[in-house]
């Protein structure tokens, strides 16, 4: 993944930009002020919102036809996923190609999100409290690791 550290080191460069901050300042807290995300909760960001619009019927139809909810699918219905409004994964064969198609990704994407999230009505409501939610939650796994 060296294309993620580069587009990172990237984010990284701009935000020193915008505080004329050294190279050796910690990072962390300029990209918190500046509320922005790191290049993997951006990512994250992109396919639950692609998700969201696929499930909604905002997306265009060829990705919209590559998701489906657990509860549609015949096989899930029995079991308790099917009441949820998670979404089906298909099993892939090879992990380094499988797991970055599209329905793979934004399915392990969506079903990371709480379920109050999942169930917003808006668009821009849900793109709003999801950016909130990766934020929240990229601070405490941040703090979490400082304090071990």
């Amino acid at each position: 993944m060296v294309w993620i550290q580069r587009l990172q080191s990237v984010l990284n460069s701009a935000a020193r930009l915008v505080f004329s901050a050294r190279r050796s300042d910690h990072i962390t807290p300029l990209l918190r002020e500046l509320h922005w995300l790191k290049i993997t909760e951006r990512i994250q960001l992109r396919l639950c919102v692609l998700a969201y619009r696929c499930l909604h019927g905002s997306a265009p139809p060829y990705l919209a036809g590559t998701l489906h909810l657990t509860s549609i699918i015949e096989a899930c219905r029995r079991l308790r996923s099917g009441s949820t409004s998670t979404l089906f994964m298909p099993a892939t064969k090879r992990s380094s190609l499988g797991d970055r198609a599209f329905p793979v990704a934004a399915a392990r994407a969506w079903n990371t999100l709480p379920v109050s999230l999942r169930t917003v009505s808006s668009d821009l409501t849900f793109r709003r409290e999801l950016k909130t939610f990766l934020f929240k939650f990229h601070s405490q796994t941040t703090e979490l690791r400082v304090t071990l």
